[in-house]
């Protein structure tokens, strides 16, 4: 089951904010920045890069993390991409109760499984 318009305004305000407190100084963001994106139950976190070959205004997409909402539960998973281009459990034991908890694990990365 999809966001509310409530939680997904809310969830948007939430992530921004960390985006903004993580996104590199505007010299630099022609050439790496961070985005994210809210669809049914998860919020993606991406880097956005220029392609490297090609046309430099061409851009590419490179997940971050993932968190996904498990409304039944009320829980949060959070997920990392591997080099399959899979996604796979954080920690296969660690759910959370909020998308601040979610974000504040993203930001301290124990594992550079995040942002390398």
């Amino acid at each position: 089951m999809a966001f509310s318009e409530f939680e997904k305004k809310r969830f948007e305000q939430i992530t921004s904010r960390y985006i903004e407190s993580r996104r590199p100084p505007p010299n630099i963001r022609p050439e790496l920045d961070l985005g994210f994106r809210v669809t049914s139950q998860s919020i993606e976190i991406f880097e956005i890069r220029p392609v490297w070959r090609g046309d430099p205004k061409e851009k590419i997409e490179t997940c971050v993390a993932k968190a996904t909402y498990v409304k039944t539960h009320n829980i949060w998973k959070i997920y990392w991409q591997r080099a399959d281009l899979k996604w796979h459990r954080y920690d296969p034991g660690l759910s959370v109760a909020s998308l601040e908890e979610v974000l504040a694990i993203i930001d301290q990365d124990e594992y550079g499984c995040f942002y390398g």
